[in-house]
């Protein structure tokens, strides 16, 4: 896959032939060097923006093959998307929040389907709170359960625990390792933090656009390095 920003002298690329599959159920961490292409990576394998060339699947979908229409369709029901800000509607309650999606595609959520979800992230007896009332880590939960009401096939998260501290990342980060465990959910992850990225099965490392490398099962120190490395070659 290729994806190229403008065009003649000026053009930049952001992503130059890279190929990685992820497996169903498995959960994924992208890192790299600033400017090495991860966000394009996942804005491209989520839909939200087109490759110059090459393939997605998602699914079993042919993102490149489908019209607006139908690539908007996709996205709402087959792909969840979790942001480092959470995103969320301040006048609205969790509740609310997490069924919005519902509402866009046309459906009543159903209480009890709501608060399901809500409950798979902790937030059972929050509901009813607006993102006002609750804690940081409160709301990227809220922002996670809104992602997980569809029953996506991938979780896409951005930075999710970047605008987090230490404790409640770790309390996201369990709860993403948990959704992958007990659920079988698809995550693919960017992040910068060696950390949160030791918690997926395996890291993917990009720099300059390309791929450079991964590791399966590695502890943060692991990680770390292999980041360090890159960011000195990329000096």
């Amino acid at each position: 896959m290729r994806r190229v920003f403008g065009s003649g002298p000026g053009a930049v690329t952001a992503l130059d032939g890279v190929t990685a599959a992820f497996a169903a159920g498995s959960f994924t961490a992208v890192m790299g060097p600033s400017g090495s292409g991860k966000s394009t990576l996942l804005q491209c394998a989520a839909g939200l923006d087109r490759p110059t060339s090459g393939t997605v699947v998602v699914a079993g979908a042919e993102l490149d093959r489908l019209g607006e229409t139908a690539l908007t369709r996709l996205r709402r029901d087959r792909i969840g998307f979790v942001f480092q800000a959470f995103n969320l509607v301040p006048s609205l309650t969790a509740e609310q929040n997490v069924g919005l999606p519902l509402r866009l595609a046309g459906r009543r959520p159903k209480a009890a389907e709501v608060r399901a979800v809500l409950a798979d992230v902790g937030l059972a007896g929050r509901a009813g709170h607006r993102p006002g009332e609750l804690s940081g880590g409160q709301q990227q939960r809220v922002a996670i359960a809104r992602a997980l009401v569809t029953r996506p096939a991938v979780l896409f998260a951005d930075e999710p625990t970047g605008a987090l501290d230490t404790a409640t990342s770790h309390t996201v980060l369990d709860l993403l390792r948990g959704l992958a465990d007990e659920r079988r959910q698809t995550i693919i992850m960017v992040t910068h933090d060696p950390v949160a990225a030791s918690r997926a099965d395996r890291v993917v490392f990009l720099a300059d656009g390309r791929l450079a490398g991964e590791l399966v099962g590695a502890e943060p120190e692991r990680v770390a390095a292999h980041v360090t490395r890159l960011e000195a070659r990329a000096c």
